[in-house]
């Protein structure tokens, strides 16, 4: 169960810049598709967002974060 909440993306505390993240961007929010890239920097301030931390990713791309990839 621990493993779910490690990998949360609607808590800032569990993204950092440089870790792989699956993102959904603005225009994909009723498809639900996501875009995977390496987070460049944080853009949401508050601890929590309930749809997910805004990060920009290296590619430029900027959405909220919905998975943190972990690595085995």
């Amino acid at each position: 169960m621990g493993e779910i909440n490690a990998t949360d993306g609607r808590n800032r505390v569990n993204i950092r810049p440089g870790q792989e993240v699956d993102v959904v961007q603005k225009q994909d929010q009723r498809s639900g598709k996501l875009t995977r890239g390496i987070v460049l920097r944080l853009l949401t301030k508050s601890p929590h967002h309930p749809h997910g931390i805004k990060v920009q990713l290296e590619s430029g791309i900027v959405g909220r974060v919905k998975n943190v990839v972990t690595q085995k």
